[in-house]
Formats: structure tokens, C-alpha cells, sequence
């Protein structure tokens, strides 16, 4: 690991004062450290986090809404019980990500940062367009089994790993940051823009303060779940995830929220597919239609042709399992595809 100068502020303005060009933030560190191990991530300044006040706090606002700071760690997060009552496929996103561990020491700012795992980005010697602009995507034509079948270019085909971004996107939350020009607001959609070898649209300096989920993200507390495709039931990123929430008014969808993981270089959520479900039934027919909304443009970026189906029925199975209800308990599988029967 090449040598780095370590540095605990002991305040927001502090820490971007100290920021360099060659800096980096550090969290929980249980991206960023492995990346500096593996000389992806050659940073000459690590800017700690952890001694900065107020940058742990969970705020449970007048409003109904929520602000989770950027130094939550996930694992106190999953035990806060209204943030598992209020928004419980956010709950379920999380502890179906990484392992206890890991969970306690990774940080929600940190999670919502972290790099994809395509493994030519953590091959220093492979061409990477997201670590060295212009160098090329040594993933095209490579193993791309698991890579993105949404909105990648000829420039990057890597996805997105974070279980949590994925109901974040679907309930429109918004990321508090500050840097060197002030503070600013970025819906979640924003902060991961449109470049696909881009992993996000924070300007140079800037860190997350803060990401909050609004009020209506509530309404949907009766009806969301969370379900993810992976290799292993323990421990895995996903092949494909789906976050859905329903507001079921009289037998009939009054509002819905449909967001895909795994299959982008962001959390892919489509205004469309959404629209398709409201004034409908909560039926296998709307279902379908709507993860064929969903969908819609979606192209083997190799040989990954498979995904489109899997990422069909992944949006079908957690429409079906919102409808049933949010379980009363979260499962003991969280989000897997093997907690509960159903034929697709």
C-alpha cells in the first residue's frame, strides 16, 4: 500500500479544508481500504471522518420524514425501529447486504459511494474508463456475465453494487453534501447522474453530510419489499434486485415505486413503469406490465442476455410480495428469493 498522510478533523469545515487534490474520505473504510490495498485507490491524503460530531445522528423529523447522517453505520440503522417500521424495504435492503461485520463498521455516506466490484476496475492493470478516462473497457468482451444491461455505453458496462441505493432511489431520497462552495441537495437520482464510467456527480472536495428520506416515503410502509438475486444467500451482491412499494387504496393502487439494482451503473427507476400501475388492481397482468415498462431498452451489454429475464421476474416477485403485505417481522432470509414460495 503506498504511504498516506492521515488526518482527523474535527469539523465538516475542517475536513475540506485539509481536502487535496489526491485526498479521499474515509468512513467505515470497508470500500476504500481494500481499493488502497490493491493499488486502485492511491489516495496521498486520507481525510477521517469519524471524530466530526453530529455526522452519526438519526433525525426522526416533525414532518414524518427522516435525515440519516453520513457516519450512520448500517447496522445501528437496521435497529432503529422506525426507520424498520417507517421504511422497511430500506431495512431489508441493508441486511441483505455484506455480512454483520461489515455491517457494523460500513457507514450509510459510505455505502451510497462505494465503486462497483467489476473486476477490470480492480485489476489496476485491465483498462478502465472509470479509473483513468479514456483508457478504454477491458470488460467488453471480457467475463461480463454480470454486467449491466441498462444505460451502459461502449465507454462502461459495470453496475452499480449497493442494496441500499436501490429503495433509496425508489423513494426519492435526497443527499445533503458540502464542499469548498457550500452546501448543496442532490435527489438521489442526480448524485449518480447519467455517465455510466462516472460512480458519481460530486464536485471536487465535497463530501455527504446527510441523506433524508421525505415523509410520503411512509405511505408505502404497508405494502414494500426489497428481494435480490444472488449466487450465495450469505454475503453476495446481487445478480439482480428489485425494490417495490404500493399504496393500496379500496383494492386498487392509488401510487407505486419500482426501482432495479444490479443492472446499471446507477439504480434504475423508470417514471413509466410506475404510472402503468396506478388506478390498476394489484394483479399478475399489471405486474408484468410494468416490469416490461421497466425494462424497456434493455440490451445484453456481453453475454449477459440472461439478466433481462432474471431482472423481469425479480420486479414481478417483489411487486407480488408488496402486495402481500410487508411481513410483520423482517425474514430471517432477508430479501432472498428462497424466503418465501412463488412461481413466476
Amino acid at each position: 500500500m503506498k504511504s498516506f498522510d492521515f488526518l482527523q478533523p474535527r469539523s465538516v469545515d475542517e475536513a475540506i479544508s485539509t481536502w487535496t487534490a489526491d485526498a479521499a474520505y474515509l468512513g467505515g473504510g470497508t470500500n476504500l481500504l481494500d481499493l488502497m490495498k490493491i493499488g486502485v485507490a492511491q489516495p496521498t491524503t486520507v481525510i477521517d471522518l469519524s471524530r466530526i460530531p453530529g455526522l452519526d445522528a438519526i433525525d426522526h423529523q416533525a414532518g414524518g420524514g427522516v435525515r440519516i447522517g453520513a457516519m450512520v453505520r448500517n447496522a445501528d440503522l437496521v435497529w432503529d425501529a422506525d426507520v424498520v417500521a417507517d421504511f422497511p424495504m430500506v431495512a431489508e435492503a441493508i441486511l441483505s447486504g455484506a455480512s454483520g461485520q461489515l455491517r457494523n463498521a460500513a457507514t450509510v455516506g459510505g455505502n451510497l459511494m462505494q465503486q462497483t466490484r467489476c473486476a477490470y476496475f480492480q485489476d489496476s492493470f485491465s483498462a478502465c474508463n472509470r479509473r483513468e478516462p479514456g483508457a478504454g473497457c477491458a470488460a467488453k468482451g471480457g467475463v461480463d456475465g454480470a454486467m449491466a444491461v441498462l444505460g451502459w455505453t461502449d465507454d462502461c458496462i459495470a453496475t452499480n453494487p449497493s442494496d441500499f441505493a436501490v429503495p433509496l432511489m425508489a423513494l426519492d431520497a435526497v443527499v445533503e453534501v458540502q464542499g469548498p462552495n457550500g452546501k448543496r441537495e442532490l435527489p438521489l437520482s442526480h448524485f449518480y447522474g447519467d455517465d455510466a464510467a462516472v460512480n458519481n456527480t460530486l464536485q471536487e472536495g465535497e463530501l455527504i453530510l446527510a441523506l433524508r428520506l421525505p415523509a410520503s416515503a411512509r405511505n408505502f410502509s404497508s405494502h414494500a419489499r426489497y428481494v435480490k438475486l444472488r449466487e450465495r444467500t450469505s454475503f453476495a451482491f446481487a445478480l439482480v434486485s428489485a425494490a417495490a412499494a404500493l399504496r393500496i387504496e379500496g383494492g386498487v393502487i392509488a401510487e407505486a415505486r419500482l426501482a432495479l439494482g444490479a443492472v446499471a451503473a446507477r439504480p434504475w427507476r423508470v417514471a413509466g413503469a410506475e404510472e402503468l400501475l396506478k388506478g390498476r388492481a394489484p394483479t399478475a397482468e399489471a405486474f408484468a406490465d410494468a416490469a416490461a415498462r421497466l425494462l424497456e431498452g434493455a440490451r445484453p451489454s456481453g453475454a449477459n442476455g440472461h439478466k433481462i429475464e432474471l431482472a423481469r421476474r425479480i420486479a414481478i416477485r417483489a411487486l407480488t410480495l408488496a402486495a402481500a403485505g410487508t411481513p410483520v417481522r423482517i425474514p430471517a432470509l432477508p430479501a432472498s428469493v428462497v424466503e418465501e414460495p412463488f412461481d413466476a
